[in-house]
């Protein structure tokens, strides 16, 4: 996030797109609730009327992957009617009449076309946020999950730059991260082009940097592979052997039986875990993890937040600290760690090697609570706010034209349909936690396919019946929730149940995912339902 999350509860106006935050994020979502409550404006736009619908001054019911025509729709009426911060784009961004010229090819006229929002809606949607300044601009994984994901981002981009809504409180782009600690892991270098404090690997000054601190004559010099990049590499050799830390890659990534083969496709395969899971009955070795609470560390929030955790019990059996399990091997392989708590990582290391972190000590965390990066020393506060007086990273903000794309995988009429995915409040990821927790369990049991009343209707389905949704990779047997929060012609389903997964149907197969960041599109996928006799 560009800024903080205490702003939802004070903005003038959030726009929230491709965000289910009452249940995905359900405290950041009373911060916007308790917003609205005291007159903030909020612009609701998702393929399904969600609970955050409920409380929205507009809600657009967009189809499924066209945010980009639907959004450049609404940048054209906002040059057209000379309702964007001119002072702001003249004066702290290039390549405007390149971006302008694209814009001009998306009227609201071939926006709604493209978007099934109505024209009156786009145009009422652009005065609101030319006259109602600053907004906010909230996101989730309803815009990253697609074949556009990077570009759907980037639009989001132009449109707060064209209002000047960057640099600002109540302002900027702020997406709220799907897991936990999710900032954390790419702050921490869990990219393949990256090292931590985002310094790129493919940086000669910097990869000698990091050679040096740690003891080695050299680094990789190009970026790493991606995991969709990895999954795909083990039947073709490119990769032998694959170590999965943390993630249940057969429940979570679309199409189990492929990335089953996958993963059966492997030499030697480690999982390392707090539970054993879907993905561990593929493992050569299995390393017992101990879970947050077992030690001392930090995570960092969708705000940039690094928070303490804090040690509250021993792990059980033989599960160790993360940290603890990689010095270990790494000693096997001759080298000699010196850090031996997360303290000892963080103020000796981490803190070291990264800019963006030299400030931040776990005795100021102790002391002061959560600071947000960059905090480049000790004096420092911390920055809630990025890009201050529209001073971007690269110098100014680059403007880019960018066009919609359909989505990879369309509805024919074998397929009808289109299926999109995410998460229910009560359950979470493939419950490799959730699961396990009675209580969860007894206030949902199974998972359901959210079908429209239409097509309930036009089809003979009751509410509460078993039906089949099938794709070209699958099928699976679930109970139809008929609701009228649902678009004709839309499935949504979650993938927090083994049996009735929704990855189950989608495609694993690299041309559905976005080509830049290997990012899968979970959020569509064509299907088809079906009554069962």
């Amino acid at each position: 996030m560009t800024n903080t999350i205490g702003e939802f509860a004070k903005a003038k106006l959030l726009f929230c797109i491709g965000t289910n935050m009452t249940e995905a994020h359900p405290v950041a979502a009373t911060y916007l609730k308790n917003g609205v409550r005291n007159g903030t404006k909020l612009i609701v736009v998702d393929p399904r009327r969600q609970e955050l619908a409920d409380y929205s001054d507009i809600f657009a019911q967009l189809r499924v992957g066209s945010d980009i025509a639907f959004l450049n729709g609404i940048m054209h009426v906002l040059i057209r009617e000379n309702l964007y911060d001119r002072k702001f784009v003249e004066e702290k961004c290039e390549n405007f009449e390149e971006f302008a010229a694209k814009i001009e090819e998306y009227p609201p006229k071939r926006a709604s076309e493209i978007s099934g929002v109505p024209e009156s809606t786009i145009v009422e949607i652009a005065r609101m946020l030319g006259t109602v300044k600053p907004a906010m601009v909230i996101y989730t994984l309803g815009i990253t999950e697609h074949v556009s994901g990077k570009r759907n981002v980037m639009t989001l981009a132009n449109l707060q730059m064209l209002l000047g809504n960057m640099g600002i409180e109540g302002g900027g782009v702020n997406p709220m991260r799907g897991q936990n600690n999710v900032q954390g892991a790419c702050d921490m270098g869990a990219l393949p082009n990256m090292f931590c404090g985002y310094q790129k690997v493919d940086s000669p000054e910097i990869s000698k940097k990091f050679a040096g601190f740690w003891g080695v004559d050299s680094l990789p010099e190009k970026p790493g592979l991606k995991i969709a990049e990895m999954v795909n590499g083990l039947p073709t050799g490119r990769l032998k052997a694959f170590w999965i830390f943390g993630e249940n890659l057969v429940a979570t990534e679309p199409d189990p039986r492929h990335v089953s083969h996958c993963l059966n496709s492997a030499e030697f395969l480690v999982v390392q875990d707090i539970f054993r899971n879907e993905t561990t009955p593929f493992a050569d070795v299995i390393l017992p993890s101990a879970a947050w609470c077992e030690d001392d560390g930090t995570f960092t929030n969708t705000e940039r937040r690094v928070s303490r955790v804090r040690k509250i019990r021993e792990a059980p059996g033989e599960a160790k600290p993360n940290w603890w399990i990689f010095k270990q091997v790494a000693k096997r392989f001759g080298y000699e760690w010196p850090s031996s708590s997360g303290r000892e990582l963080w103020d000796s290391e981490i803190s070291v090697l990264c800019p963006a972190f030299a400030g931040i000590k776990f005795s100021r965390l102790d002391s002061i609570g959560g600071i947000q990066w960059p905090c480049p020393n000790e004096e420092h506060p911390g920055t809630p706010i990025l890009h201050r007086d529209g001073k971007f990273s690269r110098g100014k903000g680059l403007f880019q034209a960018i066009d919609w794309v359909p989505s990879s995988e369309q509805p024919d009429g074998e397929y009808p349909m289109v299926l999109s995915t995410g998460r229910r409040l009560v359950h979470y990821h493939s419950r490799t936690q959730t699961g396990r927790a009675k209580g969860l369990n007894e206030r949902m049991p199974e998972e359901f396919a959210d079908i429209s009343v239409q097509d309930a209707e036009r089809l003979g389905i009751s509410h509460g019946e078993v039906i089949r949704v099938a794709s070209r990779r699958g099928e699976v047997k679930i109970r139809a929730n008929v609701s009228k929060r649902i678009a004709p012609g839309m499935v949504w389903m979650s993938f927090h149940f083994w049996e009735t997964n929704a990855n189950h149907l989608l495609s694993g197969n690299i041309e559905h995912f976005d080509p830049d960041t290997m990012t899968p599109s979970f959020k569509a996928c064509a299907v088809r339902i079906e009554k069962i006799a």
